[in-house]
């Protein structure tokens, strides 16, 4: 498989706090890669760099071969990197459709009635069809995790991130959305996942990261990795023997 998303020596300081420190990660395409760790571990940075929501201090982004190290968050979306965000800001005022549309138009730069089409498959996808029409702040929490992820699928992203999407959700609510993303992985797009509901992860991941302290504690396959003494330990707080 092709490397579609490349950190090279990436390192990421705020004062004395290293929240990323030297990491070198790669993603292929059509991958699903899922990312935990205890808070503070740096896992919402490393999105962060991959947006261009901050700089690195060192080391390279690289998105299908173009080194994106410098280049803006609106070129990066551009290019196909489509972002969900823990807390859920929708545009409150504007209906559901509507919501899809600014992503669409621009964050992919999109014509207007040439998004129509593409953002009613989006709706359809993310079980949102019915509630298109609906101002975004009616929403329920599910649905407003399914408003966020249906945005980020408005600008035809290749690449997924998502950011603790299922935070909030009971076990039924987070068990239908992870059906959700698993259908949008099984269409080609390549998805990388922070979640602290570890299950989730494991059900649909085909590599698992671990970070701690800004570094790579651990990877692999998810269930292998989830039974590593130290991962145990530094995550879950199982003293290791």
């Amino acid at each position: 498989m092709a490397i579609l998303l490349e950190l090279n020596g990436v390192s990421k300081s705020y004062g004395a706090l290293k929240a990323i420190d030297n990491l070198t990660l790669t993603v292929e395409e059509g991958e699903a890669l899922g990312v935990i760790g205890p808070n503070g571990a740096g896992k919402s940075t490393i999105f962060n760099l991959i947006t261009g929501d901050v700089a690195p201090d060192a080391g390279r982004v690289v998105y299908a071969g173009v080194d994106i190290t410098r280049m803006a968050p609106h070129s990066r979306s551009r290019l196909g990197i489509g972002r969900s965000y823990q807390i859920p800001q929708p545009f409150t005022h504007m209906t559901v459709f509507e919501n899809l549309l600014v992503g669409a138009i621009f964050g992919a730069r999109q014509r207007e009635r040439e998004s129509y089409d593409r953002c009613a498959q989006v709706l359809e996808l993310t079980a949102l069809i019915g509630r298109a029409n609906v101002p975004a702040r009616q929403l329920t929490l599910l649905q407003r995790k399914r408003l966020e992820l249906a945005r980020a699928l408005a600008l035809n992203p290749k690449l997924l991130l998502l950011d603790e999407i299922a935070g909030g959700l009971t076990e039924h609510e987070s068990h239908e959305l992870v059906e959700t993303i698993r259908t949008i992985h099984a269409r080609g797009t390549t998805i990388v996942w922070i979640e602290h509901i570890v299950h989730a992860l494991v059900s649909m991941a085909s590599r698992l990261l671990v970070m701690n302290f800004g570094q790579v504690l651990a990877q692999g396959e998810p269930h292998a990795v989830m039974a590593e003494a130290r991962v145990k330990e530094v995550y879950m707080g199982i003293p290791a023997a």
